[in-house]
């Protein structure tokens, strides 16, 4: 019978993680009640349940509301000690579900009020994930994301910075928040900064609106990989032009339906991608508010859109090749994978 082995040994990269986005519920909820932070009724609601909030970000107003559950949930993480943890505990996650790789996607800005300032921020965060790495095994690198709704000086600030960091664990240079606010293109200088000094881009694109903010990625940033980049089904040329270039997307299942950009798990065009030969990286995105981690895009791979077992360890090839990991270590995962496919059924 197919479809029997566990998705959780399956090895994978994980690629689209936010920082924030990654604590588990009752870190949140803990760390809450030492600060005396009083979060909003939907998001406690929510921890409390296990289920997640009733989000829909499909207009500004939608997407209001998650930034603020999203804000809140930030507010609660004050001290370095507090960063050490989420980053040990969002790595302890990631290796339950089968992670070998996980690039952890942070804007440093957000955390430096609380933290002596933007470069301390981000020497706490990297300090933290490589301590982390060396203590459990799973290979972990930063990608440092600026805010599309912030001025683009700020993205070419946080780009030099990123740059800076590059030999202690930056790899990556993203563009997150609602992509309907400010053009691709303002923020051309910042990813060109990032690009010469040897990070790969991966801006947002292609999640709340159409194919053409992932044409504007590819056209204006010059992005390696696409956050998201879902919409692009709607463009066959797009789709080609993707598989091509072998630019991966990073596509994350569940957090498309949480956030209303698909109704239900099976419209999200999976199928398509992986049959116009576009590469993916299956993501959770934000599991403390979409309710799902790393493996769960795989059983919704699987469940959803009728995936086969060799079907997903491609998925799961593809999220390798897409890394920014050593060669070494992609060899070893890509090895490990091909075992998993080949064990015997128990």
């Amino acid at each position: 019978m197919e479809h029997v082995r566990d998705v959780t040994e399956l090895p994978k990269a994980h690629l689209h993680l936010h920082f924030t986005g990654s604590m588990r519920p009752a870190t949140v909820l803990e760390l809450a009640d030492k600060y005396g932070v009083r979060l909003p009724e939907a998001l406690t609601d929510a921890l409390t349940s296990g289920e997640p909030p009733r989000l829909r970000a499909t207009d500004e107003r939608g997407w209001f509301r998650f930034q603020r559950l999203y804000d809140a949930a930030r507010s609660c993480l004050r001290e370095p000690e507090d960063i050490r943890r989420l980053v040990r505990e969002a790595a302890e996650e990631d290796i339950r579900d089968g992670s070998g790789w996980l690039e952890i996607q942070v804007d440093p800005t957000s955390y430096a009020p609380r933290l002596g300032g933007l470069i301390p921020a981000l020497e706490i965060i990297l300090d933290a994930v490589e301590t982390t790495s060396r203590e459990t095994g799973l290979g972990m690198r930063v990608l440092v994301a600026a805010n599309r709704m912030k001025h683009p000086l700020d993205a070419r600030t946080l780009a030099r910075l990123a740059v800076r960091y590059a030999d202690r664990g930056v790899v990556g240079f993203g563009l997150s928040n609602d992509e309907r606010r400010g053009m691709a293109r303002d923020f051309d200088r910042a990813f060109h900064i990032a690009r010469d000094g040897g990070l790969l881009a991966a801006p947002h694109g292609g999640e709340l609106t159409g194919p053409a903010s992932v044409r504007d990625c590819l056209d204006d940033l010059h992005a390696s990989r696409i956050g998201h980049g879902v919409r692009a089904a709607e463009d066959p040329r797009l789709l080609k032009r993707l598989a091509d270039r072998g630019i991966t997307c990073e596509v994350c299942p569940a957090s498309n339906v949480a956030l209303g950009v698909y109704e239900k798990p099976e419209d999200v065009p999976l199928r398509t991608l992986f049959e116009a030969g576009v590469p993916m990286a299956l993501g959770a995105d934000d599991p403390l508010l979409f309710g799902s981690r790393l493996a769960a895009q795989y059983d919704i791979a699987r469940v959803h859109h009728g995936f086969t077992d060799a079907e997903l360890a491609e998925l799961a090839r593809q999220s390798v090749r897409g890394s920014a990991a050593p060669e070494d270590v992609k060899a070893r995962l890509l090895t490990d994978i091909d075992a998993w496919l080949t064990a015997p059924v128990s």
